[in-house]
């Protein structure tokens, strides 16, 4: 049995959380009405999986969250709203130890419990075998000590980049689902401003989320961090990110490679897809110029297309088991034979920064 916590302000909201687990036979559930009864349940029930509110009276979710990772780290899976603001909200939770998120039925779009419950399933079985990441279980006030000694990653001012040939040079691609944004930002900071090739990241995450998240990550990294809403040529030293709603492609736009955002594709189950923008890499770029790297998600999104870059000449990366929150999409690039190298989060920058030169 999977014993389950549930966090909500709105009885309603509960029980219908509560009825969609009740379906599945295999969890022992509870219920918190806000984050104090969430914390009180985390010390006497001792859940294996939170899925937790984040706008609660007496004490929001993500106050509860910062007591829940210093007091009993438990596998969190954030329920919030669909907007910029709940999407800011959601990435500090991620930042404190949360593993995922989930959007909340109603509020600004119409979900009902109907259209999301098979995800949420997906998730909080994920969550429930996750592994939590160091920074998220070491306690808030440590990791604030440690933030604020660190030094700033972004010089002042970027140097302007020097325009290359993207095809002869270098091209990064990383597949990243669950556990992904806190991962990217264990990444990609470490890159330099000049490093020479541009990054091509395709993240699970709704689309009222990609936009801050982008912006999020532009004020950590030296590269500069872009959300792809529209079509752009590739330049080496930025960072393109999938616009969320949408999947992301490569093509060639008046002799030069350009990033595309288009329509979700029904032939592929996750977006924006990692197999696609593979598929659309192996198209119009030389594989053996090409470095992809499959990070932590669920499923398998993108493993073909990767291994296919990697029997094509190109290198490939997936994130070991032992740094990964979610094994699964690195275990099916692994699985295909599909990995030059298996390496922990910690190390994959240095080992792209090796490859480009610098």
């Amino acid at each position: 049995m999977i014993k389950l916590l549930i966090v909500d302000d709105s009885a309603l909201m509960r029980r219908q959380l509560a009825n969609v687990f009740q379906a599945e036979g295999d969890f022992e559930i509870r219920q918190a009405r806000n984050g104090r009864e969430a914390v009180e349940e985390n010390r006497a029930f001792e859940p294996d999986v939170v899925t937790l509110d984040i706008n609660m009276p007496e004490m929001d979710g993500i106050t509860a969250l910062s007591l829940l990772m210093a007091e009993r780290p438990v596998p969190v899976v954030m329920v919030s709203s669909l907007t910029e603001k709940g999407a800011l909200a959601t990435f500090e939770a991620l930042n404190l130890g949360a593993v995922d998120y989930l959007a909340k039925p109603g509020g600004t779009i119409s979900l009902s419990i109907e259209d999301i419950s098979a995800e949420l399933v997906a998730k909080v079985r994920a969550a429930a075998g996750a592994r939590l990441k160091g920074k998220g279980v070491r306690g808030l006030s440590q990791r604030l000590r440690e933030e604020r000694a660190r030094p700033a990653a972004r010089p002042s001012p970027r140097p302007l980049a020097v325009r290359r040939s993207v095809t002869s040079e270098g091209l990064v691609v990383i597949g990243v689902s669950t556990g992904g944004p806190r991962t990217l930002e264990d990444i990609l900071p470490l890159w330099p401003a000049d490093f020479p090739w541009p990054v091509l990241v395709s993240q699970h995450m709704p689309g009222s989320f990609t936009r801050p998240f982008a912006e999020r990550m532009n004020g950590l990294c030296a590269l500069e961090v872009v959300e792809v809403a529209r079509p752009m040529p590739v330049e080496p030293g930025t960072v393109y990110i999938g616009k969320g709603g949408a999947d992301m492609v490569v093509g060639q736009r008046g002799g030069r490679l350009t990033v595309l955002s288009k329509p979700e594709s029904q032939e592929f189950l996750w977006h924006p897809s990692v197999e696609l923008l593979g598929r659309s890499v192996l198209e119009h770029c030389d594989p053996a110029r090409v470095v992809a790297i499959m990070l932590t998600g669920m499923g398998y999104d993108g493993a073909d297309a990767f291994a296919e870059i990697k029997r094509r000449g190109g290198r490939t990366i997936a994130e070991s088991e032992q740094s990964a929150v979610v094994f699964g999409m690195p275990a099916e690039l692994i699985a295909r034979n599909g990995a030059s190298l298996v390496l922990p989060a910690e190390k994959i920058a240095a080992q792209v920064n090796t490859w480009a030169g610098r």
